[in-house]
């Protein structure tokens, strides 16, 4: 078995430059449009100034449009680390949003027949944002500690429905408009002003699991979230993410923090998941109760099923 090896994550993984430093995680970027400028999701560059500057567009009615990463881009990207002798595992967004999940695994199997003796792994996070990038995270974490690719694609196998993800958007019209919600349902919303309060579900789905009316009462309802179903709150690695509304992202962090927990992160929403949720969109992240429930975690999930590349 190769101990050598490199974790790689497509950006949506929404992970802050210190945690890309400290855990050496490769990233892969998406592109997209504005306007019809392309936008690289991740280059190097302090990415809130990126971030920023499109969810400020969007606000001002931009065209903007995302599209998968292809076979090729995860091909090339992982075969500096098979060609140096080491394996990779590509941690991705679900396949349950998005295509980019099948892309890699095409390239996984490409470069299995092109390195024999070398192994690409590729994981579903059946998630996205930060509950793409916290598994990437921790899989990192024990890679310095020594555990193999294989060990930490089995611990990522074991953990990823204890990742939960909830978020609550300002605007129902980009839901509306990435068919995520009805037409009838977005304007009898805001005409109510409706707040949604969604998750990444069992199946690595985006699901509505609550509404309340008004801007203050979403953003509590964030912080119960929390509440509700980390396993230690007053302990937890929390992630905080935004779209452009910084001031509701520090008022979560300082609920959360109430509640005991002492590792709150916040960065602006990756550009390719912010895209779908638009300005004024907040996520909160963290591990705790499985999301399949006590009756679905004790069997094998129907969907959001991992694929290994095999030799």
């Amino acid at each position: 078995m190769n101990e050598k090896f490199d974790i790689y994550a497509d950006s949506s993984a929404n992970l802050t430059e210190k945690m890309i430093a400290d855990c050496g995680i490769k990233v892969i970027p998406y592109e997209c449009t504005c306007d019809g400028k392309k936008i690289v999701c991740y280059n190097g560059r302090p990415f809130s100034e990126d971030a920023h500057d499109f969810y400020d567009a969007m606000s001002r009615g931009a065209d903007v449009s995302t599209s998968l990463i292809t076979a090729q881009r995860f091909y090339e990207e992982a075969e500096n680390s098979l060609k140096e002798g080491r394996d990779a595992l590509m941690i991705i967004i679900s396949a349950q949003v998005s295509g980019t999940y099948r892309q890699a695994c095409l390239a996984a199997e490409q470069l299995e027949k092109d390195y024999p003796g070398h192994r690409a792994y590729v994981f579903d996070s059946a998630n996205s944002g930060f509950g793409e990038g916290l598994l990437a995270v921790q899989a990192a974490r024990l890679k310095n500690m020594g555990e193999s690719a294989e060990v930490c694609f089995r611990w990522l196998e074991s953990n990823r429905f204890r990742l939960n993800s909830y978020f609550t958007v300002a605007d129902l019209k980009y839901l509306k408009k990435g068919g995520r919600i009805s037409g009838a349902v977005a304007l009898a919303g805001t005409l109510l002003n409706i707040k949604p309060i969604l998750k990444a579900d069992g199946n690595g789905k985006i699901a509505m699991c609550g509404k309340v009316r008004g801007r203050r009462r979403s953003v509590a309802e964030l912080a119960e979230c929390y509440k509700n179903f980390a396993v230690f709150p007053e302990g937890s690695t929390v992630a905080i993410s935004h779209c452009n509304c910084e001031e509701d992202a520090l008022a979560l962090a300082e609920t959360v923090r109430g509640m005991g927990a002492e590792d709150v992160t916040i960065e602006y929403f990756d550009i390719v998941s912010g895209a779908h949720v638009g300005p004024g969109s907040l996520g909160i992240f963290f591990m705790g109760k499985d999301r399949r429930g006590a009756k679905d975690a004790a069997a094998v999930p129907a969907a959001g099923k991992t694929v290994r590349a095999k030799n």
